[in-house]
């Protein structure tokens, strides 16, 4: 399948921005899609982290299973998980246009090994590439809050009343 690329130019300093992309709980926080996540290693940042997240999709709960593989502090994190017969793997980029604004790229790739897969990840292709553009718009938004509220360089504070696993 040809990669899904998405960018979107963040008024929020490129660590703010990390911060929300390379931190699964602060990421649940950001996509309203993301109901849950629960942690099923003991590390928590960087590679090795594994976690589960369960989000709505298409109005049903989806679940995935993620484990960190690359983590450059400030700069790339790449997530893969095995779902649906396919392997997706998720590089998230960060970089800084000037002090106040940071490019935020994502590519996420599928490599299908099971028939069924194979035959199918084509054909959601664009249902993935919506739902990572709305996600890249909720990480914008969130990180583009005022300070008072619970974004721009913030992702500790505030964030939605979902329940959260830890």
């Amino acid at each position: 399948m040809t990669p899904t690329e998405v960018s979107r130019t963040v008024a929020a300093a490129p660590e703010a921005v990390f911060q929300v992309v390379s931190d699964a709980a602060n990421f649940a926080k950001a996509v309203p899609a993301i109901r849950r996540v629960e942690f099923l290693s003991e590390i928590r940042s960087g590679v090795g982290t594994r976690f589960r997240e369960t989000r709505v999709m298409r109005g049903r709960e989806a679940v995935a299973v993620m484990e960190v593989t690359e983590h450059s502090e400030g700069e790339r994190i790449c997530f893969r998980s095995d779902a649906g017969g396919a392997v997706w793997n998720s590089t998230f980029t960060v970089a800084p246009i000037d002090d106040d604004r940071t490019r935020l790229h994502l590519v996420m790739k599928a490599r299908p090994y099971r028939l069924l897969a194979k035959l199918f990840v084509p054909v959601f292709r664009g249902m993935v590439a919506k739902a990572v553009a709305s996600d890249m718009d909720a990480v914008k938004a969130y990180c583009e809050r005022p300070a008072d509220g619970a974004g721009a360089g913030s992702p500790s504070a505030g964030g939605n009343d979902r329940e959260r696993g830890a």
